[in-house]
């Protein structure tokens, strides 16, 4: 696959080697191929899957909508993609401070809900945005990361999922309400439900005007 070097850096630790993520299949370690910085995911042994093909093809899906980082190549045992640099929505939003907050917030969660309908859109879904902190990389633009749990083969639920982690749940929603105004929470589920059953652009627009993130 042409990898040079691996460098053991990032925040998450397996065994106390520092790498940039793991999950139940496979680990994220920061890596050269050519020139090129890359993250390269390897299968972990003791994961009940035997292949990273399907998580590569569904990657490969992602991109054709332009979310996700960008496959680069992959193997049975080895995806290496894109390295997106940034810091995770959760410690992003805890840095966020002073004049700008509130539009800088708007325009991320803007972006990220965007890349869900276009998941949705496209039938594939993302399984793990219940968990958004674990998933979206803020950089220069944010970035949904790590399509281990993505399905072709089920109902889809991206932007009500990921809506649902912001704006309602616990953690991440607690940070955002103290930046942005956080709409009344009935009409908001309702809004989602309605989007739940018939996923159109009509109803995606609704959930926005309702967060207030119609405008931008």
């Amino acid at each position: 696959l042409g990898i040079k070097t691996v460098s053991f850096e990032g925040k998450t630790t397996l065994n106390n080697i520092a790498v940039l993520g793991k999950g139940y299949v496979g680990v994220v370690v920061l890596s050269r191929k050519g020139k090129k910085e890359v993250a390269l995911k390897i299968r972990r042994i003791d994961s009940s899957r035997s292949e990273m093909g399907n998580e590569a093809k569904l990657l490969k899906l992602a991109n054709q909508v332009n979310v996700g980082p960008k496959l680069i190549d992959s193997s049975k045992n080895f995806i290496i993609m894109e390295y997106v640099e940034g810091k995770k929505i959760i410690d992003w939003v805890k840095e966020l401070k002073g004049k700008g907050s509130a539009a800088k917030l708007k325009a991320t969660v803007r972006k990220v809900l965007d890349d869900c309908y276009d998941l949705d859109r496209i039938r594939l879904d993302h399984g793990e945005l219940s968990y958004i902190h674990k998933h979206v990389i803020v950089g220069n633009s944010p970035c949904i990361i790590d399509f281990e749990s993505a399905s072709t083969n089920r109902r889809t639920s991206n932007v009500t999922s990921a809506t649902q982690s912001i704006f309602i749940g616990s953690g991440l929603a607690n940070l955002v309400k103290k930046i942005i105004r956080v709409p009344d929470r009935k009409k908001l589920i309702a809004s989602l439900k309605k989007y739940k059953h018939d996923q159109s652009r009509k109803n995606f627009d609704v959930v926005l005007k309702i967060l207030g993130l119609h405008k931008i």
